[in-house]
């Protein structure tokens, strides 16, 4: 996909381009458990170098020259977020389901996660870095992630009216608009929302604290005379993730708010690298394990509790890593077409 996007994007009879899937998700991540079974069996530098590629394609997309035009039906997790969260036009459907639930398999948030997580309204990235929360199509359109809300069943017609453009019109972002907006409907759609007023309310309250723990606790407290389902099963997925990597997790969200796209893939790549080198734990690991491969779903993280992860674990994660078989990763910056949000419905 990479060498493919590089050459569509210098090809001048090329003016804009729509990216989906095939079948019922547009993209559901990267295969964790091909990944787990070759780096474990060999040098783990081979995994970050996957990841390097991964990103150098998320990358290219988030400064893409040309219109890209993301048709996010279906399932949208992990890198599927990546190929995506950049693009101009990121549509999407009463199909829609988007969550990162790396922090679950012993993983961070990444694919440029510290970089359109960051920048969503208050502390809303922070919680879906943290709980792996699942959102519909309109809590996306709602919090920011997606532009427009097109039923599934006026997808055909939309391309179809995009693609009968004229070709002086189709670099022209405002006409690529118009169209969009034509087919954009969804008030009338009944979705569960987080982002309501009082939902949203109690998600800054609690996210915005300094720490994991004290997140979790302030959860935890709104539970006590508010119990419902949604605080109750974000307790329950930050508590079953690795405590290392939710730690990470929020520092790299934290900080990537005042970072570039390019500065936030790079601080993401290092995170990683440290998590497939086992710098600290085997959490990378034992995560896919428990979760994929065994199935037995109880992952044993190291360290087992929140409270045992201290300062100097998520230093060494942040730390240059110094070994022949590993660089840093540099991506230079580039000049894109625009990456403002589009009006929302």
């Amino acid at each position: 996909m990479l060498e493919m996007f590089k050459v569509y994007e210098n090809d001048p009879t090329i003016k804009f381009v729509i990216l989906k899937g095939t079948g019922k998700a547009f993209c559901a991540g990267g295969d964790v458990t091909a990944l787990f079974s070759v780096t474990s069996a060999g040098h783990w530098s081979f995994g970050a170098n996957f990841f390097r590629k991964q990103y150098s394609l998320d990358y290219l997309l988030g400064t893409y020259k040309k219109p890209m035009i993301a048709l996010m039906h279906g399932i949208v997790m992990g890198g599927g977020a990546g190929l995506s969260m950049n693009a101009a036009f990121r549509i999407v459907t009463e199909n829609t389901l988007f969550a990162m639930p790396e922090a679950s398999i012993g993983s961070v948030p990444d694919v440029g996660a510290s970089y359109f997580l960051s920048r969503l309204p208050g502390y809303f990235g922070e919680y879906v870095a943290l709980t792996g929360v699942r959102l519909n199509g309109l809590e996306m359109v709602d919090c920011g992630l997606a532009t427009h809300y097109v039923p599934s069943k006026d997808l055909t017609a939309l391309e179809n009216a995009l693609s009968i453009m004229s070709s002086s019109d189709a670099m022209n972002i405002t006409r690529i608009s118009e169209i969009v907006m034509k087919h954009a409907n969804g008030r009338n759609i009944k979705q569960e929302n987080a982002c309501s007023s009082a939902r949203l309310e109690i998600i800054n309250k609690c996210f915005s604290k300094e720490t994991v723990e004290d997140i979790l606790l302030s959860l935890e407290n709104f539970a006590v005379t508010n119990p419902e389902k949604w605080i109750l099963q974000a307790i329950k997925s930050m508590k079953s993730a690795s405590p290392l990597c939710i730690k990470l997790a929020l520092k790299l969200i934290r900080e990537g708010r005042s970072l570039k796209l390019e500065q936030c893939l790079s601080r993401e790549h290092l995170v990683v690298s440290h998590l497939l080198r086992r710098t600290v734990n085997d959490d990378f690991y034992e995560g896919p394990r428990a979760m994929l491969v065994d199935k037995d779903k109880n992952p044993q993280w190291s360290p087992s509790k929140l409270e045992l992860v201290n300062a100097e674990m998520v230093r060494k994660c942040f730390a240059m890593i110094d070994d022949e078989d590993w660089e840093p990763m540099q991506l230079s910056p580039r000049d894109n077409y625009n990456r403002v949000l589009i009006s929302r419905i």
